[in-house]
């Protein structure tokens, strides 16, 4: 019966997919963000106000439990949905473009913000990987309605948390601006859900409903049109220097193709990858990247993802632009590249470590899915350049 009522829940969200973008526009510009703050005011009114200092952290002593289910959930959907030879992401699964690109740390920064790849205006080479959220590769009309845009900035000097990249810094961002999960706890039960192929009962499960982070999931999933055309937030907290966090995100500067062929009928199975291509023989886009200082422990916590950081309270602080120029990125060699790429947010300088359990998580997790899912293709992991050119 819950596979069943899944199903047709499922079928309802496909079918508004095919109509969101004709009314969705309308629907946020006055009304997504109050929504959001009321929503995320009424999760704070639940919340314990015992919370670790700006900057601080507290782990709970059932995180490694957690961890160690979401590493065995994570990889026996794996074993189901794909051969030896074949494996994808767990997480952020289909990839819609790997492409080339630069990170420029813009001049003139407050001291306070000068801090680890911020410290000195000068510019990183970068891959940049735009991808759904998994944990199928599926038409992506069928997708959940939310994207990822991870970046790998490359020729970083200095010491790394991470001894397996020497060189790199990665940075990870999704298209909804809270967590869908408060913390490692709760995430291991969306693993669970999200195995059987019944991931919406996480959130409006009786015995534990997470209804309030269901809508504010709602809110912010969408059908995307054109990945250069999205906002993307880190969505968990990080060092910027000794003590201070930040949260940080990439803001789109350039206008693009953001048709979507054919609705409401079905359009074609990878119109993202279609319209990021089309995007990019026309001419460069740009992003421009933005942090979050953390200002109140309470209302911006390093420990549950699932809380605004609200940015009517904490102002956004430009500091560097991402610029992405004309290019072809659909060779197989290049998706093959692309594959076999890892992302860890601990691929990272001290000064920006990553805070709060689910980015704790992270460490073991990305690392143990990623050379998992490279043994049972027969690949090694590699660390880019930035000089690798494909056909």
């Amino acid at each position: 019966m819950l596979r069943f009522l899944h199903r047709l829940l499922e079928l309802g969200l496909h079918f508004e997919r095919r109509f969101d973008p004709f009314f969705r526009p309308l629907f946020d510009r006055p009304l997504r963000m109050p929504l959001t703050r009321f929503v995320n005011w009424t999760i704070n009114l639940t919340r314990s106000r015992d919370v670790p200092p700006l900057a601080g952290e507290d782990a709970d002593a059932d995180e490694d439990l957690s961890l160690d289910t979401i590493i065995a959930e994570m990889q026996h959907h794996l074993d189901l949905d794909f051969k030896p030879g074949h494996y994808e992401r767990a997480g952020n699964t289909k990839t819609h473009g790997l492409v080339r690109g630069t990170l420029t740390v813009l001049p003139g920064l407050p001291e306070h913000v000068r801090k680890g790849i911020f410290a000195q205006e000068r510019s990183f080479p970068a891959w940049i990987r735009f991808s759904n959220p998994g944990p199928h590769v599926e038409p992506d009309i069928d997708d959940v309605g939310f994207g990822s845009m991870s970046v790998k900035l490359m020729d970083v000097p200095g010491p790394k948390l991470m001894d397996d990249e020497r060189f790199t810094q990665d940075l990870t961002s999704i298209t909804v601006i809270t967590f869908p999960t408060p913390d490692t706890r709760e995430n291991a039960h969306l693993q669970y859900w999200s195995r059987r192929e019944m991931g919406v009962w996480y959130f409006l499960n009786f015995k534990r409903p997470h209804v309030r982070d269901f809508i504010m999931q709602a809110l912010w999933n969408r059908t995307l049109a054109n990945p250069l055309a999205n906002e993307y937030f880190s969505c968990t907290p990080y060092l910027l220097g000794d003590g201070q966090a930040m949260q940080y995100s990439f803001h789109p500067l350039t206008r693009v193709v953001t048709r979507i062929p054919r609705l409401p009928l079905r359009p074609g199975d990878d119109y993202l990858r279609d319209n990021l291509a089309a995007s990019l023989r026309e001419g460069e886009a740009c992003f421009e990247m933005r942090l979050r200082l953390q200002k109140d422990p309470f209302l911006q916590p390093v420990e549950q993802g699932a809380v605004l950081w609200d940015p009517g309270k904490t102002p956004y602080i430009p500091v560097a632009r991402i610029t992405i120029p004309p290019q072809e990125f659909r060779s197989p060699e290049q998706f093959a590249f692309a594959r076999q790429l890892t992302w860890n947010p601990w691929h990272c300088v001290p000064e920006h470590r990553p805070l709060g359990n689910q980015n704790r998580a992270r460490r073991r997790l990305y690392y143990e899915m990623s050379r998992y899912r490279q043994d049972k293709n027969g690949e090694a992991h590699v660390e880019p350049t930035g000089d690798e050119r494909f056909g």
